[in-house]
Order: C-alpha cells, then structure tokens, then sequence
C-alpha cells in the first residue's frame, strides 16, 4: 500500500462517531433518504459536467457511480444517450431509471456498492463519480475498477474537504468533540499520482442543495449529530445562532484513458 493510498484510509477512520455516542443515537446518522437526491427539471451546468460532456461521443454510455436521481448522468444527455447508474439504495435506482423513462433514454441499473459489483456493470464511454469518495476507505481499489469500466475518461466531482465538515461546529457544541479536517481533494490527488494516473483538478462553487430541501433541517442536524429527539429545539436554537452555510467549495478531478 502506498503512503497516500493510507493516509487516505486512515484520514477516512479518523471521521468515524464515537462508539459509546453511535450506541445511544436514537436513528442510525448516516441517513440519506432518496427524496432529497431528486433531480431538478433544469440541471444547472458546471466544470463537473463539461468535462464529462465533452468526452462523450454522439449517442454514448455514461456510468454513474453513487447514481442516486441520476444528476451527474443526465447532466450530460445529450450527448449520451445510454444510461448506466450503481448504487446500493433500490429506491436510488427506481428513481433513476423512471428520470431515464421521462427523458427517453435507455438505462441499465447494478444494485450493490461499487466495486464489489464492477463485475455485474457495463463499461462506458465516460464513468462519472458525484459526492461518493469520502466513503471509500479501499480507495485503490474503487479507481481500479473505474479505471477497467471507462472508454474514454472518468469525472470525479467531490468537496474540498469531507462533507461532514459543515456539522464539525456542532459536534464541538454539543459533544465537545474536534472533528477531523482531512482527508481532502488533494489528498485524492496524491493517492492518483500514486497509482500512475495523470490526473487533473479544477475548483468551484457549489450550491447546498441537500438541507434547503428539508422541511426540518433542524431535526436533520439532530439526527446527523447522534442527539436525542428531546434536543431539538436545542438544535434550532444553535442553528438559529451558527446557520449553515448555502455554498461550498468542490473540485472536479478528471484523467483520460491512455
């Protein structure tokens, strides 16, 4: 194992809840329910789509790890014309594949997580990989089978630091805990250049759509910070004084098959 491939693990271990507060969470804090992951009639351009767009060919196959609604697919069709989504959530793929039915596209659906089902799924012309790399501890692994799956390029969009950076504040208020800072998207980069990819990086900003979406943003957080149903209102009041931010700062990472 190289030193990025775990540092990248171990930056990864670092975020994990203590086991004595994950024991007496009311509701499991790794909640993603799929109403919040539906795509928008109009998907907003950026960095992240271009360079998934413009290695498509006329009439091609994207693959969308993590696919969820299917945002980072349907993004780019046209000019892809196929879809292919992965995901571990059946809901997640029934969704995708009725946004496919809607947009009279051809779509294929894995169920499971990726890599274990890499063997089940399709190669693509381009494999696109939105807000999934911070839960991938065996993170050479997942990029070797992306690599195997990919004709002509893979698009990896994911935030600059861990996503679960936002509810760091509250962790100290609530629980006195100091919350990791990495690993990072550069710290990706490095586990690349490591394996003997050539990889490139482009920042920019992204809108917070995920907690807008809520009606209880404040019980969301309750949730997210392993906290009784009874410390809600205290939530809100720390929300009320510390409010979340509606941006943050992404990064694109793209590498071409050679």
């Amino acid at each position: 194992m190289t030193a990025a491939v775990e540092k990248w693990k171990l930056d990864l271990a670092s975020w994990a809840i203590p086991q004595e507060i994950l024991d007496g969470a009311e509701v499991a804090p790794w909640i993603h329910p799929p109403a919040l992951f539906q795509i928008p009639e109009i998907i907003a351009d950026s960095p992240s789509h271009m360079r998934a767009r413009e290695a498509m060919p006329e009439g091609g196959t994207v693959l969308d790890i993590g696919c969820g609604g299917g945002i980072a697919s349907f993004a780019i069709t046209p000019p892809a014309s196929h879809v292919v989504g992965v995901d571990h959530q059946r809901e997640m793929l029934n969704m995708y594949e009725k946004n496919a039915e809607v947009r009279g596209l051809t779509s294929e659906v894995v169920e499971g997580f990726w890599p274990g089902v890499a063997d089940q799924t399709p190669v693509a012309d381009v494999v696109t990989v939105h807000h999934v790399m911070y839960n991938v501890g065996d993170v050479k692994s997942f990029i070797d089978a992306l690599n195997s799956h990919a004709r002509k390029r893979v698009v990896i969009e994911l935030p600059i630091v861990h996503p679960m950076s936002s509810w760091s504040p509250g962790w100290k208020h609530f629980w006195n805990i100091v919350r990791p800072t990495s690993p990072t998207a550069d710290d990706l980069m490095n586990v690349l250049k490591e394996m003997g990819i050539s990889a490139h990086k482009e920042g920019f900003k992204g809108e917070i759509l995920l907690d807008k979406q809520l009606d209880e943003a404040a019980d969301y957080t309750r949730i997210r910070l392993c906290l009784p149903q009874e410390r809600l209102e205290e939530v809100r009041e720390f929300l009320a004084a510390n409010p979340s931010p509606t941006s943050r700062d992404l990064a694109v990472i793209w590498w071409d098959k050679v």
